[in-house]
């Protein structure tokens, strides 16, 4: 199986509005639209928007035993594992395991992610 397709379209134009759904426990903070995915292996293309002002410090920094990349599309977001303000143009492709966040932005801000879920590694590096 291969990841979804689908023709060209704006993700980001009011019509789109619709399509994208609230982080299940981030709501009102932030949103996601899944753009593919290989529902066999699990990997996904996503874009996931937080919403002016969103704070996850209640949530922490996170870790995943899976590889991802990620690119910041527009706005920007505070990273506190790295003490850095991600702008539009940052990108990081993410080993398993790297702690990252908790998330804070001002202006709001569309991150694209790229994630491999079932290409964990495990404490052997294998």
């Amino acid at each position: 199986m291969t990841k979804s397709i689908t023709t060209y379209w704006n993700t980001l134009s009011p019509e789109s509005r619709e399509r994208w759904m609230p982080v299940k426990g981030l709501e009102g903070i932030a949103e996601e639209l899944t753009l593919s995915i290989d529902p066999i292996a699990g990997e996904y293309t996503r874009l996931t928007r937080f919403l002016p002002g969103a704070d996850t410090s209640a949530f922490g920094g996170k870790t995943h035993s899976y590889p991802e990349e990620v690119f910041i599309v527009s706005g920007r977001l505070y990273d506190q594992a790295f003490g850095l303000w991600l702008e539009a143009g940052h990108y990081a492709s993410r080993p398993p395991g790297e702690l990252h966040g908790p998330f804070k932005t001002d202006l709001g801000c569309v991150v694209l992610e790229v994630s491999f879920p079932n290409r964990v590694v495990d404490g052997n590096g294998a």
